[in-house]
């Protein structure tokens, strides 16, 4: 039984524009559509859902090509020489959202999780050469056949990958519109600023919004925090703490979200638990202690326990996993970063970390490119 939600019904749409009466046959025989029926879950729940565009945009990307080389409508796939790696890669992050995403969904975690949704299934949706770094997509998914007359779901994949993006679109700017209608009230009704920050504190939230306001609040928490220091004893320098967002996208920042100046402090937000991922951070810039911003409500103490644990199962030198573990310098979770969000308000910094959310918010989903749209 497929699970349907709001968007099924745009999906459905769109297979009933193109196929007419078969559509629903259709929709029950293509295991492509149905991935994208369950990727496309978070469409409706506005811009705090996380939205599902690497794995999506992996297949877009492939499709795209084979539908420019017109292979939807003749030719012999078979004997393409494949799409090349760096032009769908420059593709992906040309797309909206897409400026952060990096090459794992291409090369195998997209491949992967359609496993998982139909282990059943002889196909994966993606072939590749490692020796060439050439792709395609695997045709046997794209072509259905109902009451003996074959289709070509091509265009479809790509017409139902481009609504959901135009609704987390929409999702998005009215999100930037409520912060916009918030600024202009905010001095009246601060209480309504706080409550809206505060809803953005949570697990459900899109990881690149909860990084921004993670990074927003920080930011004027450490604020007014000043330190001293210099060379010489009678010759200190006096500067206040500073955060400093690392960039928009994550392809060579060694995996470092945020810096703070002076003292060299490096901090990284993430959404997992798996110690792979912190001890990867750690090794990239060569053990160099980093503070780990995770969107968890866990307590601090049981997050590092439980990254403790799943490392002695993999590495059985207990020196190793010390070492590591000595270099995550602080945990924040969510509870933490409410506690430092009340106090940036006490110290009257409410409507400016609501302004650093705007900001931040335009400058990383393209805002402007979507109103010259």
């Amino acid at each position: 039984m497929l699970m349907e939600h709001i968007f099924t019904n745009n999906i459905k749409a769109i297979l009933k524009k193109n196929f007419g009466k078969n559509a629903e046959t259709v929709f029950e025989k293509s295991l492509l559509v149905q991935y994208l029926n369950e990727k496309t879950r978070s469409a409706n729940r506005g811009s705090k859902a996380r939205g599902s565009f690497a794995n999506l945009y992996a297949i877009y990307v492939i499709i795209e090509d084979y539908i420019e080389k017109k292979y939807d409508k003749k030719g012999d796939y078979s004997v393409y020489e494949g799409a090349l790696f760096s032009n769908l890669f420059a593709r992906q992050r040309e797309l909206p959202f897409g400026s952060k995403l990096q090459n794992h969904a291409l090369n195998n975690r997209m491949n992967s999780e359609f496993q998982k949704y139909f282990p059943n299934s002889e196909y994966i949706p993606i072939l590749r050469n490692l020796e060439t770094n050439r792709y395609w997509i695997n045709e046997n998914l794209l072509k259905i056949t109902v009451s003996k007359k074959s289709y070509n779901l091509a265009t479809s994949i790509i017409e139902i990958i481009d609504e959901y993006i135009q609704t987390k679109q929409d999702a998005f700017l009215r999100f930037v519109k409520s912060c916009e209608d918030l600024q202009k009230i905010g001095t009246d009704t601060p209480e309504k600023v706080e409550e809206f920050i505060l809803n953005l504190l949570a697990p459900n939230v899109d990881a690149r919004l909860f990084e921004i306001v993670s990074y927003s609040i920080l930011k004027y928490y450490y604020h007014d925090q000043q330190i001293y220091w210099g060379f010489e004893i009678d010759k200190l320098n006096k500067e206040n703490l500073q955060l400093y967002k690392t960039g928009r996208t994550n392809a060579n920042d060694g995996g470092i979200d945020f810096v703070m100046k002076p003292l060299g402090r490096f901090f990284q937000v993430t959404e997992t638990l798996d110690f792979k991922k912190y001890f990867l951070d750690i090794d990239k810039i060569q053990k160099y202690p980093v503070s780990f911003i995770i969107k968890s409500v866990e307590p601090t103490e049981d997050i590092l326990q439980k990254i403790r644990e799943n490392a002695s199962k993999t590495y059985s030198i207990t020196a190793i996993i010390e070492k590591y573990m000595s270099c995550v310098e602080e945990v924040i979770n969510i509870p933490t970063l409410i506690f430092r969000f009340k106090e940036t308000v006490k110290q009257n910094y409410l409507n400016k970390v609501l302004d650093e959310i705007i900001l931040q918010s335009k400058v990383e989903f393209n805002y402007e490119d979507y109103n010259e749209e």
